[in-house]
């Protein structure tokens, strides 16, 4: 599985390896160019190894700082994926790792934000201890230099002077507490738990990135690291005159009797951040001028368990299955955005979406809606069709929880192609598993079910769809009303044909049964749910699917919503 892997993620893979070894190359070069270089001589022999610490963490930072707002121009990323249309859909496939991508950046971001901060917590420790020194030793010579007006190496200046006061009063020390602050942040409330719980909060502290990238772009201004300059180095190379500094004597005639000249190294964050930064501008420009296209709401569907159906319709739009959008009700806040799967079929006239009541944002959309007909605005869609569903005989469609909104999509628009006789459709077969822990937040998709099942059962066609309802979360109440009533037609929690099954499934019986139903197909195994699952599903896949290459195949897709 590795190797299908492989073959199926190969641009990923290619990505993230080009990505690491530039960190690593780019870490590499600068530790050992800081560490190595004659015009630091005298820097390090203040500072030691951290020099080099914090700058080749420096050039990571600058470097991972130019890429972490591309992942998110989604509109570009939208470009990208209609160029490469010809391309393989594998490829184009991949676009959808984008926020995976962000993430790892970001996750980088970290790593060497904490590298470079404490290297410098020592630089300032080692300055400070040299600024004090009396004992005529070369880091305590190099930091009497200032009252020799520009010549100064050793920015503390003060006998006086703290780490903490350098940290909160210098340009490159406040620029970084700031810049620190904010990562964390972002970081923190950018978790699953608070993005699916306080939408908000992610939202708004995500915001903070501006404050990140001025800071970035000012912290480097005052140049409080230097160097040997170029001219200095050829008047008085430290190899033949780093002795004299240490024992200077008065009536000195030597061409080492001058002293080393300093100065800083030019900040140069701004020309690694500029061009992302304007495509990113450039980006919102794009979703500002999309946003204000009008949106029709056709029609207000209220669920159980406040789930809020909208059907919209709009100039131009044009989905695929799977595919989300963004939506923004300037009357509830003017800023925010929320992506929602659509859940309508390319073949219907309008497009859908379902919300349900998960945050602060969602409750007031609902609220509004049930008094009002607020303006929508909606921006996409966005993310790649999942359109490898039709190209299965036979398909396990496997939804986990929310997982299960993406399939109402697939759902009917395989029914659309099916009653239609549609030629591209190949699927003679769909196996449907629900699993969740209460069906009262998916009441919706219940009845999308029941009409299927009808429709399906009306043009004689019931045996197309299989589905197999999975509830595992329960208490004993439920128990004992599905017992009294079991012998009823329809099922007690959800009033469909098929029975609710209690637990969680027995994935190797049911891939025995498909497997026992279909021994010549090539089965697709389609999942929406946690990485849990994933794995057992695909260890399912490859200990059922049989080596003679005229018998069953099971191929595994995790879709990524």
């Amino acid at each position: 599985t590795m190797g299908n892997w492989l073959v199926n993620h190969w641009f990923s893979a290619a990505v993230l390896a080009a990505w690491l070894g530039i960190n690593i190359f780019l870490f590499t070069y600068y530790f050992l160019f800081f560490d190595r270089d004659e015009h630091y001589f005298y820097t390090r022999a203040i500072l030691g190894s951290a020099l080099a610490w914090a700058r080749a963490s420096a050039k990571c930072l600058n470097f991972n700082s130019m890429l972490v707002l591309l992942p998110i121009c989604r509109n570009l990323l939208s470009f990208l994926r209609g160029t490469c249309s010809c391309c393989r859909r594998t490829l184009r496939k991949q676009l959808d790792h984008n926020l995976t991508f962000h993430k790892l950046v970001a996750y980088a971001l970290a790593l060497f934000t904490a590298v470079h901060t404490i290297a410098h917590l020592f630089n300032l420790e080692r300055y400070n201890r040299s600024q004090q020194a009396t004992d005529g030793s070369l880091p305590a010579v190099l930091s009497k230099m200032h009252l020799q007006g520009n010549k100064w190496l050793n920015p503390i200046h003060s006998n006086q002077t703290t780490v903490e006061y350098v940290a909160f009063t210098t340009i490159p020390g406040l620029t970084g507490v700031i810049i620190t602050l904010v990562l964390i942040l972002m970081v923190t409330s950018s978790t699953e738990f608070i993005r699916r719980n306080y939408f908000e909060v992610f939202w708004y502290t995500h915001h903070l990135f501006l404050i990140y990238f001025a800071g970035l772009v000012i912290h480097g201004i005052a140049g409080l690291v230097r160097g040997q300059t170029e001219e200095s180095m050829k008047d008085v190379h430290p190899h033949l005159c780093a002795q004299y500094l240490t024992q200077k004597y008065e009536d000195c005639w030597h061409g080492c009797c001058k002293d080393p000249e300093f100065g800083s190294i030019p900040a140069e964050s701004w020309k690694w951040v500029l061009a992302p930064f304007l495509l990113y501008v450039f980006e919102r420009i794009i979703r500002i001028w999309r946003a204000q296209q009008k949106v029709v709401v056709t029609k207000v569907v209220m669920h159980p368990a406040r789930v809020l159906e909208l059907q919209m319709q709009k100039k131009g739009f044009h989905m695929e299955v799977g595919q989300y959008i963004f939506v923004n009700c300037p009357a509830i806040s003017r800023l925010e955005w929320h992506p929602f799967t659509l859940t309508s079929a390319p073949e219907e006239d309008f497009f859908s979406i379902h919300i349900r009541a998960a945050g602060d944002w969602t409750e007031r959309l609902i609220d509004t809606f049930q008094q009002e007909m607020p303006r929508i605005e909606v921006d996409g869609p966005f993310g790649t069709a999942s359109e490898d569903v039709f190209q299965y005989e036979v398909a396990m469609l496997v939804g986990a929880g929310i997982g299960v909104t993406p399939f109402a999509s697939i759902l009917k628009s395989i029914w659309y192609k099916f009653q239609q006789g549609d030629q591209t459709l190949k699927t003679k077969k769909i196996y449907f598993y629900w699993l969740c822990r209460d069906t009262g937040a998916f009441a919706w998709f219940n009845d999308l079910l029941a009409s299927l099942e009808q429709k399906m059962a009306e043009s004689g066609k019931a045996d197309f769809l299989t589905y197999r309802l999975f509830l595992t979360g329960w208490n004993t109440s439920i128990a004992n009303n599905v017992a009294l009533h079991f012998d009823n037609a329809k099922d007690t929690v959800t009033g469909l044909r098929h029975k609710t099954i209690f637990g969680r499934p027995m994935w190797n019986n049911e891939f025995s049964a498909v497997a026992a139903a279909h021994p010549r197909s090539v089965v697709g195994v389609f999942l929406c749910g946690p990485g849990k699952l994933a794995k057992s599903l695909q260890k399912s896949c490859h200990q059922h699917s049989s080596l003679d290459p005229r018998k069953v195949k099971f191929y595994f897709n995790k879709e990524n919503f």
